[in-house]
Parts: structure tokens; C-alpha cells; sequence
């Protein structure tokens, strides 16, 4: 059996207005459309729902039985339907998953777990490791927000840009490279460490300096920020880390930041998300607490 879901309203209408007239009025349609529903509302449920008695419409007892019900069921219909405009913030209860990569959690994670908990107090944020290509996470709804060096190439995720920031050197106090102006040569010659999950042991610097005619000794790679960091403290070894992402951190290790000694891009911040939730205001709530939280680090864009 196809049940018309509009019947509900119309039966709504009925029970409430208690005649065929003035459920018409209410549902601003005429009263044979009206009479027409109600047959049709009598067919379905085997019930008259409303018998005449006199010159009035009387409810039928299974009538008067789902009244509250049926009234309950066209108000949440009513509300699921209805744009959602109203977030209160007090009463959300929501876990959201964050995928930023790690030297942004270190950074910011801080921020953005007090500001979540400051304003929505039911609110739980699960931060999450940075797998890689966290497209297909998003799309499964697996991952709420995540962050990126790039915008995304898919149309169905959305992105915001952060800011931009620039690579800087850190290396222990005492390194040798300290002691004098540091050169493309003199960064060259050191012993390096990159910082990569899957254990590259070449990156973005490699080819700027090839450009050059220089090549740099990478000893090791390490899978995150923090374990490079710590390494740099105890080791001569040198990591190239964006600046303004890891600058807190960096102080937290009391490494010493030197300038890189030639060109190379910018590196780019970016949030993503899944266009499904492009008009939820609770989601809407967290880019931008996210994206306060997290700013302040870099430096504005240009168009944000």
C-alpha cells in the first residue's frame, strides 16, 4: 500500500478544525478537496474518523485515540522540513571529527578544544592522525573538517584558506650553523631530517636547491612535527619547518630558527569539508571557530 504522507496534515486539520470546512480554511484549499481526503483518510484507516452528528462532525473513537499522535507526528514533520536557522549552542550535542595535520593540532588544537568547549559545552571534538589523502574520509562522513597544503581538485569538497606561511630552519642551540650567515652552501652541507608520514626522505627543498646546483644530506625522516623537532634538539641534525605553524612548538623544544637561504614557495593552509554540510549551522559553528582559532598564526589572505 503507497500511504500520501500529506494525508497526515489533512487529517491534522480535520481533528483539530473538527468539520470539513474548517479544515479546508485552515489548509487554504476548498472543502471538496478537503471532502475528497477524508475519504480517502477513511479508506486507508478503515475508520469514518469523523461521523455527522447533526448539523456538527463528531470524531469517531479511533479518531479521538491518534489525535495527540497524529498532531505530534505534522509538528515534527513540520520542523525536519523547515530551514534550519537557529543554533543554540547551550543544548548542541554533537561529536565532530577534526583531521588536521599534526603540527596544526599541536598548534592550535589547544584553541580550538577550549573555544569549542567555552561556547558549546555538549560539543566533543575527536582529533584525529593525519592519514594522507583524506578525500574519501570526507565524503563517507568520516571526517568532519580536515586540513590541506592545496585547495581540493573534487567539486563536492569545499575549502576555506587559512592563511599562507613561509618555511624557516630549526636546528639546535649551539649548531653550528649559528655561528655564521647562512648560505645556500653552508645549509647544503649540513646533515638534514624531513618530516613525513610515509617516510620520504625528499620534499619541495630538494628541488629548489637542485636549482641551484646544490644537494643536501638527508640522514633520516621523521612521521611527525614533534618527533622532528625533538630530534633537532638532541642531534646536529637540521629540519625545515613552516614557521608560523610550528613557531609555539619550536619555543616549547628552545631550538633556534634560522632564515632558509633561498627561494621557495609559500605553504598554504586550507580547511576542507563536504559540501553536505554547507547549510548545517552547527558544522557552519565549527569552520569558523576553527578557522578563528587557527588564523591568528598566519597571514591573512589576500581575498578571504
Amino acid at each position: 500500500m503507497q500511504l500520501d504522507l500529506n494525508l497526515l496534515t489533512a487529517l491534522d486539520a480535520l481533528l483539530e478544525e473538527g468539520s470539513v470546512t474548517g479544515a479546508a480554511a485552515r489548509l487554504h484549499v476548498t472543502a471538496p478537496a478537503m471532502s475528497r481526503s477524508l475519504g480517502r483518510i477513511r479508506r486507508a484507516t478503515g475508520d469514518q474518523i469523523l461521523v455527522r452528528t447533526g448539523r456538527r462532525m463528531t470524531p469517531t473513537t479511533r479518531a479521538l485515540a491518534m489525535r495527540t499522535e497524529v498532531h505530534a507526528l505534522v509538528q515534527q514533520a513540520t520542523h525536519l522540513l523547515s530551514p534550519q536557522t537557529e543554533l543554540d549552542l547551550a543544548t548542541l550535542r554533537r561529536v565532530f571529527t577534526v583531521r588536521w595535520h599534526d603540527a596544526l593540532t599541536t598548534t592550535c588544537g589547544t584553541a580550538l578544544i577550549a573555544a569549542a568547549h567555552r561556547e558549546a559545552p555538549g560539543v566533543q571534538l575527536r582529533l584525529t592522525a593525519e592519514p594522507g589523502d583524506d578525500t574519501p574520509e570526507l565524503r563517507r562522513g568520516e571526517v568532519d573538517l580536515a586540513s590541506s597544503a592545496g585547495p581540493p581538485s573534487l567539486p563536492d569538497i569545499r575549502h576555506r584558506l587559512i592563511g599562507r606561511d613561509r618555511l624557516a630552519v630549526a636546528v639546535r642551540p649551539g649548531h653550528p650553523l649559528t655561528g655564521q650567515p647562512v648560505t645556500a652552501g653552508s645549509y647544503a652541507a649540513a646533515d638534514h631530517l624531513t618530516v613525513s608520514r610515509r617516510g620520504r626522505l625528499r620534499d619541495r627543498i630538494d628541488d629548489a636547491l637542485a636549482a641551484l646546483g646544490h644537494e643536501r644530506r638527508v640522514i633520516a625522516s621523521a612521521p611527525t612535527t614533534a618527533t622532528a623537532l625533538q630530534l633537532a634538539r638532541d642531534t646536529d641534525l637540521v629540519v625545515t619547518l613552516p614557521e608560523a605553524a610550528t613557531r609555539s612548538i619550536r619555543r616549547q623544544f628552545g631550538l633556534t630558527t634560522l632564515p632558509l637561504p633561498l627561494e621557495s614557495p609559500e605553504v598554504a593552509l586550507y580547511l576542507l569539508w563536504h559540501q553536505r554540510h554547507d547549510d548545517d549551522p552547527a558544522h557552519a559553528w565549527l569552520r569558523d571557530t576553527a578557522t578563528r582559532t587557527s588564523r591568528a598564526l598566519f597571514t591573512p589572505p589576500p581575498n578571504p
